[in-house]
């Protein structure tokens, strides 16, 4: 039980808050209101922004959103066609869906799937509230409000993307699985937290790295108690990760494994690298931060770097214990999550979502665990200290959401309502169309066709991956029969083809996919960004 004596200290005299006592309006319960509060107005006003509810801003929630709807017509991801992620997003965006098809309205679906997504988003600001909130207001101040204002955790809340989701389901966890500062002992607990990190991981397989952590913690402090621990952590994260998936692997365990392990995470031929500096930026959360040069991002990064291990050695000292195992937890995940993200070449803004909740709790823990035992040490100035602090971080973040307000307010999507209502407008609903963007489609209302044989593809660039063995349309994907077969198929029973100006990434086009289309489709309409509406010409059909 390491730690725990000298915890009322490090939480500033409130550890026992909220615990098992009902709901108080403590500091601390005001601090996650009140990022809540931050959290909530951030993301709506995101989504307020002209067209970024009802317009396209990304490609990836076509795929997410769009398996729902095909899962919800009898379709089922994975055996017909393929989606690169577990089935976790699929399965939460069923009642959207449903909404959607009461409404007659994809893209009514689809807006209420992003609302939804942003709620989730505030919903982990507050479960990372309660997650700290037994060590008082500098923990609960620090952690919500980095959940609340990191820029990459709000940008991935403004559509149906993975991130929010995951980072949910896994804080929830984590409160189930922690008493305090401690794993609990109680079997019915790790349990049931373990299934929640399964669910986290059917949304996402980076929910992986918290678990071996989190095994790990309890090997090393669990005593002779470990194993049983452990046990019950892993069977919980084996039933809420394979109980779910089960229908969809017996269906098809090839579809299952090419979609999931060929397309997500499998070799990529010639692949180009992320930039080092972008993804420190991101991951350091200062992409709202116009810097000098890439020294200043260096700086930053190393800063927070030996904030957390100076914070950590600094309450060791002061408290002559070693961190308990909740700051452990946090600090060994934080780096764990950062190396996860460092190794791929693949890199994108959302992933650093991901990230937020571990960097947050890996400066909060040790910071408060710190200005408690530097209070203990100097009574006379504990008030100016525990306040001083918490104003300072508050104050800090303040800044950071008038920042990111100012960034928001520049946002736009990059296909809007108004050319969304042109196609609406000029394809008949019911068509077969054959796209590179399945967004554009679900946002026009044109997603799903009644014309035989038309194709079930939610996905043309994951797609490509699977069929290939890890190929995109660049690096030769439309050689292999498989591609080639799915996008000639795709064509011949489209009567509209709906090709945005980043087509090249997703079609594979050969010499004979871009004779047949430039034979038997002619354009219609184009706007200035360099989108095309095709239509079949009346002569040719199959």
């Amino acid at each position: 039980m390491s730690g725990t004596a000298t915890e009322p200290v490090a939480g500033h005299g409130m550890a026992d808050e909220g615990g098992g006592r009902g709901f108080r309006w403590t500091p601390a319960a005001i601090v996650i209101a009140v990022a809540a509060i931050v959290a909530t107005g951030l993301r709506a006003y995101q989504l307020s922004r002209p067209g970024f509810l009802l317009g396209v801003t990304e490609y990836d929630d076509g795929p997410y959103f769009g398996s729902a709807v095909r899962l919800i017509s009898g379709v089922l991801p994975y055996k017909s066609f393929v989606v690169v992620q577990p089935p976790g997003i699929t399965l939460l965006m069923v009642p959207a869906a449903v909404a959607g098809k009461l409404t007659g309205s994809t893209a009514a679906g689809m807006a209420i799937g992003r609302i939804l997504t942003a709620a989730a988003s505030v919903a982990g600001v507050v479960l990372g509230g309660l997650w700290v909130r037994h060590r008082g207001v500098l923990a609960v101040v620090v952690t919500c409000g980095v959940l609340a204002v990191y820029p990459d955790a709000v940008g991935a809340a403004h559509t149906v993307l993975v991130e929010p989701w995951l980072v949910l389901f896994t804080l929830a966890a984590l409160i189930t699985i922690f008493d305090k500062d401690q794993v609990t002992a109680r079997a019915r607990r790790l349990g049931w937290g373990g299934v929640l990190l399964g669910a986290a991981g059917l949304v996402e397989g980076w929910a992986i790295v918290p678990v071996l952590v989190l095994l790990g913690v309890i090997a090393v402090t669990a005593g002779a108690d470990r194993w049983r621990r452990a046990g019950w952590v892993a069977g919980g994260v084996a039933a809420g990760f394979l109980i779910p998936v089960a229908p969809f692997l017996a269906a098809s365990p090839h579809g299952f494994y090419r979609s999931l392990i060929t397309a997500q995470i499998g070799r990529r031929a010639h692949a180009v690298r992320a930039g080092a500096v972008g993804r420190l930026r991101d991951m350091a959360g200062i992409t709202d931060f116009r810097l000098p040069s890439t020294g200043a991002v260096v700086f930053i990064a190393v800063v927070i770097a030996v904030a957390i291990v100076g914070l950590t050695i600094a309450a060791w000292i002061l408290t002559r214990k070693p961190p308990p195992p909740l700051d452990t937890f946090a600090v060994v995940t934080t780096a764990a999550v950062i190396g996860m993200l460092w190794w791929p070449n693949q890199f994108h803004y959302h992933f650093s979502a991901f990230l937020a909740p571990f960097l947050a709790a890996a400066i909060g823990l040790p910071a408060a665990r710190w200005a408690g035992a530097l209070a203990a040490a100097r009574p006379a100035g504990a008030p100016w200290l525990r306040w001083g602090t918490s104003g300072l971080a508050a104050g800090l973040l303040i800044w950071f959401s008038v920042l990111h307000f100012g960034t928001e307010s520049r946002l736009r999507p990059y296909i809007s309502p108004a050319q969304i209502s042109a196609v609406t407008r000029t394809i008949p609903r019911g068509a077969c169309v054959v796209s590179d963007e399945v967004s554009y489609l679900l946002m026009a209302d044109r997603f799903s066709s009644h014309v035989p044989g038309c194709s079930q593809m939610i996905d043309g660039l994951g797609t490509d991956l699977a069929l290939s063995g890890g190929l995109k349309p660049q690096t030769g994907a439309g050689q292999h029969p498989a591609v080639a077969g799915v996008w000639r198929s795709a064509f011949r029973h489209a009567d509209y083809a709906l090709l945005t100006i980043s087509q090249y990434k997703r079609i594979p086009y050969t010499h004979g996919l871009r004779h047949y289309f430039r034979s038997n489709f002619v354009k219609a309409a184009h706007d200035a960004r360099g989108d095309a509406l095709y239509v079949r010409t009346p002569a040719s059909h199959g």
